[in-house]
């Protein structure tokens, strides 16, 4: 009984009510990318930390989920855009099964947005292009680790870093063959904002044919 009423006190301190704002249908853009941008911009004026931080869920082919947080680089009306190797036990399960969904929470605006759709490499061009202004560590980190691979220990890992900053020594960081960027090509945003008594609203754009979109509202 003591162990039970502990749990169900701890699950008491954490409700909260969501009282901050709402989302009406006449508010929407009906572009869901412009929808997208002008959320995101909220949340970095309202200092949300890491507000471009996102979850990617993919699967294998035989249907194991996995979910990690990546960074968003970019969100035009051709996807959006992150960046990883392409070793990685996500670009791995990418390559066989291109199907993906993202996820970004801002937890002080009571926002969530999802997104799913079908997943690309970009062209080098542009991997080349956002490898040449990552700081230089990270270039270097990207040569020494191979994201997903097992490593014998932490100082094996830093012995790995310091023999690529010794080959790339007084020279610029070339793109490594391996790493590169991925564009997801959305067919669902939805968008959700926490409502009284758990009564959010949530809306889902959907394309239709011709490539408009279609939103429809959700129950919560």
């Amino acid at each position: 009984m003591t162990r039970q009423h502990s749990a169900d006190s701890f699950v008491v301190a954490l409700r909260k009510e969501y009282l901050h704002a709402r989302l009406q249908r006449r508010n929407l853009d009906r572009n869901p990318v412009e929808q997208f941008r002008a959320w995101l911009d909220e949340a970095m004026r309202a200092k949300v930390e890491q507000a471009e931080a996102m979850t990617l869920a993919t699967c294998s082919p035989t249907g194991e989920p996995t979910a990690r947080i990546v960074l968003l680089r970019g969100c035009d009306e051709n996807g959006v855009v992150f960046f990883t190797d392409y070793g990685s036990v996500k670009g791995r399960q990418l390559a066989r099964n291109p199907r993906a969904a993202l996820v970004f929470f801002w937890s002080g605006l009571q926002r969530q947005v999802r997104i799913t759709g079908t997943v690309a490499r970009v062209p080098r061009e542009e991997s080349r292009a956002y490898f040449a202004v990552r700081p230089r560590g990270s270039q270097i980190a990207a040569w020494a680790s191979r994201q997903s691979a097992v490593v014998k220990d932490r100082a094996a890992l830093e012995q790995a870093y310091e023999e690529m900053a010794a080959r790339f020594e007084d020279q610029d960081i070339p793109l490594p063959p391996r790493w590169g960027g991925y564009r997801l090509v959305p067919d669902a945003f939805e968008f959700w904002q926490g409502r009284r008594n758990r009564l959010h609203d949530r809306f889902i754009y959907r394309k239709a044919r011709g490539g408009a979109w279609k939103i429809t509202r959700l129950a919560p």
